[in-house]
């Protein structure tokens, strides 16, 4: 019996070695594929990205709605977009604001997906979390976009849009609110 198991025993090994060895060049080829497809798919995709100024006109929050007027309050968006071939973009945006009373900075980042529907219209949603806070959120975005004809211009266009920032406010030991604001973004595209 121990000559039979010694005998299988080389059996199996080159059999593992043998399995280890499709394995391995599946993994490779795999690979390769893969980075091929990336080569290719990175030859498609542009790279671009806005600035601005937001401007929240109205929010109600806790029974309560405020204006711009009430409490003026600015934000400076920066963003870096990522677009393929497709209608669809990847937009990285962080906004840094500036809120008049109670005197506050703040700074929300706020990823999201954009789809354009033709005629210099985007549609699209991002998620937002600020920075150093218990608030979190989304906000759903209609954008028109006009392209800047001048030859040579870093900025290739100016939009407007209309933001819906949804947040959930959840300070420790502090009153939950859930404000929810129409705001108006001015910019520039490159």
């Amino acid at each position: 019996m121990n000559v039979m198991k010694a005998m299988k025993a080389p059996v199996s090994q080159n059999r593992v070695r043998l399995i280890s060895g499709q394995v391995l060049r599946a993994v490779v080829v795999v690979f390769f594929s893969l980075a091929a497809a990336s080569l290719t798919a990175k030859a498609q995709t542009t790279l671009g990205g806005h600035i601005g100024c937001v401007l929240p006109l109205v929010t109600r929050s806790d029974g309560q709605t405020t204006t711009l007027s009430d409490n003026f309050s600015v934000g400076f968006p920066v963003g870096i977009t990522v677009k393929g071939t497709g209608k669809m973009a990847f937009d990285l945006e962080f906004v840094s604001s500036v809120q008049d009373s109670p005197r506050d900075v703040s700074l929300t980042v706020h990823p999201g997906l954009l789809y354009g529907v033709g005629h210099g219209f985007t549609i699209g949603g991002r998620a937002a979390f600020v920075v150093d806070s218990a608030e979190y959120g989304f906000t759903p975005l209609l954008n028109k976009g006009w392209p800047i004809k001048s030859k040579g211009s870093f900025f290739k266009a100016y939009f407007v849009e209309a933001d819906l920032p949804v947040r959930f406010d959840r300070p420790v030991g502090g009153p939950n609110t859930n404000p929810v604001t129409f705001a108006m973004h001015f910019g520039l595209g490159f």
